[in-house]
């Protein structure tokens, strides 16, 4: 089983996994896909993968056989269990926790060959919607206390199988990105009674200067201090903590706002290499939990995703630093972006 260990020094978790190791390797693997092998991702290789775990189907066809438009199943090489009691232990001065969570994959699209910005909006909103029904559906098991839905989009960004899928992983821990998130809204609104992201919200569409696109509900922008080229936050206008409150107008506006900044990144850069990820309120619902665990979220957080496009490679700078050297002002790259379109 996997395990998760605490570096007390950074204070993050690592997952030690072994058997990813055994998972099928990005050239050789798709190499085999393009020359006619076997996509699991693709009609007809339904039993490649393990049995669905939802799926929106034309009427009449059956679970895990040709039919679907979007299908969720478990990750055959999970990096966490969902089997299992959650313990966590010390090893002298060291934290464990054992490797208990959930790891699925969204295979978005039956078309081996078309990318999230080629999808209509209805089918985008299906993807969507599998993301937020299933950070419902974890946050019920009381061991999780976090869901990341991300997705790796071409060899650069991590994905090891070009047909079109993204991710989601349950943790029993609140990663140490979201956790720095979550200390700096709730600080803030401590100090003003304010939500930070709604702040920041304002003043770009204020300023303007760095926002790429919108629509009644959403806000695509390149954030003031960008870690990377092109780096593009896409964020709800009306306070909201908790992607899973999404309705179904929501879904339909933030699939359009999606689809439009991921074609423009496609035009702009030649449909370059990206990671997107959502970030989202933890579970307020583990058992056992720390007196007052994130109790004012409803108030101080805000739901996202941070877009990244894979232009350039992080070296050792900022391995070492924690610094980031980014090339484009996002000024500048929010003003190609509007413009790339004509």
């Amino acid at each position: 089983m996997s395990q998760l260990r605490q570096d007390p020094i950074q204070r993050r978790w690592v997952i030690i996994a072994t058997n990813r190791s055994e998972r099928p390797r990005d050239l050789k693997t798709v190499a085999q896909f393009e020359n006619g092998g076997p996509c699991p991702f693709c009609p007809g290789n339904e039993r490649e993968t393990p049995g669905e775990i939802i799926a929106w189907r034309h009427p009449g066809t059956q679970p895990n056989q040709r039919g679907w438009e979007v299908r969720v199943v478990p990750n055959r090489y999970p990096a966490l269990q969902i089997e299992g009691e959650l313990e966590r232990c010390a090893q002298g001065i060291y934290d464990t926790v054992s490797g208990i969570g959930a790891h699925e994959a969204i295979i978005e699209t039956p078309e081996h060959d078309l990318t999230m910005s080629d999808y209509s909006v209805e089918h985008l909103a299906k993807v969507i919607t599998a993301y937020r029904e299933r950070i419902q559906d974890l946050y019920r098991d009381h061991r999780f206390r976090y869901v990341l839905v991300f997705k790796n989009y071409g060899a650069l960004a991590g994905a090891s199988l070009k047909h079109s899928h993204s991710q989601l992983i349950a943790t029993p821990v609140t990663p140490r990105l979201v956790s720095l998130e979550l200390e700096s809204a709730r600080d803030y609104y401590g100090m003003k009674e304010r939500c930070l992201f709604c702040d920041i919200i304002k003043q770009e569409m204020r300023e303007e200067v760095r926002v790429v696109s919108r629509n009644e509900k959403f806000v695509a922008f390149c954030p003031f201090a960008s870690r990377f080229p092109y780096e593009t936050f896409i964020m709800p206008l009306k306070h909201s903590h908790d992607f899973t409150t999404l309705d179904e107008d929501g879904v339909r506006k933030l699939a359009s706002l999606l689809k439009d900044v991921l074609f423009r990144l496609k035009v702009l850069h030649n449909d370059p290499p990206y990671n997107f990820v959502i970030h989202t309120s933890p579970n307020v619902e583990t058992s056992p939990r720390r007196p007052g665990y994130w109790g004012t979220l409803p108030y101080d957080y805000h739901w996202h995703i941070e877009i990244i496009p894979r232009l350039q490679q992080i070296a050792g700078f900022e391995w070492g630093s924690g610094f980031y050297i980014n090339g484009v002002e996002p000024e500048v790259a929010a003003d190609k972006l509007r413009k790339s379109l004509g």
